[in-house]
């Protein structure tokens, strides 16, 4: 498994540089370690239950398990692995009681947000919608699994300009086990009709639209929820390759 291991955290890594910059700055050895297994969890290149030895992390990136255990601590936290007493890491599989469960608070909090977007966005706020359009649409012709991240910062946006921080912690929490849920399960094709649904919903803000916003973000993420797609996972790779190591 170590080899396999080695190619994918490898492989990701530069890749983890350009997609999860605007995510986080690598700063240290445990942001390195968190940004190749989140780009290679969001490239679908670490599957649902892939195990994260800490031995060959500790080898791969050629730190002490005090990192190791910092970058997976970091990742349990946002839901992207799963830590088991004596047994270790594993990539989080979200089952299908916790993915309802999770589209339905989103739902709800998603649901407060979008009216408070339409009450305060500015001219310049909508010039920020419209421009996360453009690049949405830019990275669903080069990059599904990049679109994905892209997407995801399009409602953080919207979390932004409602003003209300407490909403924007809640949904900043909700999006990171979306993300994965929908990297991990999603069928591909469907990106350029959920960038569409984003942009009909910037048309309804832009209007001062609230109803038509609020049910098209409802729509929205309802689709997104009925597209999940649980599947069989393939025999287990070695943890290396997987990273891009």
């Amino acid at each position: 498994m170590f080899h396999t291991l080695v190619a994918i955290v490898m492989a990701t890594d530069n890749k983890a540089d350009r997609t999860t910059r605007t995510r986080r700055t690598p700063t240290s050895a445990d942001e390195r370690i968190y940004n190749s297994v989140f780009s290679a969890v969001m490239h679908q290149r670490l599957k649902p239950g892939t195990r994260l030895p800490e031995p060959e992390l500790c080898t791969l990136f050629k730190v002490s398990r005090t990192i190791v255990r910092k970058a997976l601590q970091r990742l349990a936290h946002d839901h992207i692995v799963s830590l088991r007493h004596n047994k270790g890491a594993v990539v989080a599989s979200p089952t299908r009681e916790e993915t309802r469960e999770v589209f339905e608070a989103r739902r709800a909090v998603e649901a407060a947000i979008v009216p408070l977007v339409v009450a305060r966005a500015s001219k310049e706020g909508i010039a920020r919608l419209r421009g996360m359009m453009d690049t949405e649409a830019h990275m669903l012709r080069e990059s599904h699994p990049d679109w994905v991240q892209q997407a995801g910062s399009f409602h953080h946006a919207l979390a932004e300009i409602s003003g209300n921080r407490v909403l924007q912690g809640f949904l900043m929490s909700l999006m990171s086990r979306c993300s994965l849920i929908v990297a991990l399960y999603e069928p591909p094709g469907d990106a350029g009709c959920e960038h569409d649904e984003h942009a009909a919903i910037v048309d309804c803000i832009a209007k001062g639209d609230a109803t038509g916003a609020i049910a098209l973000m409802a729509r929205h993420l309802e689709t997104l929820e009925q597209r999940i797609e649980y599947r069989q996972e393939e025999a287990e790779p070695d943890l290396g390759s997987l990273l891009g190591l």
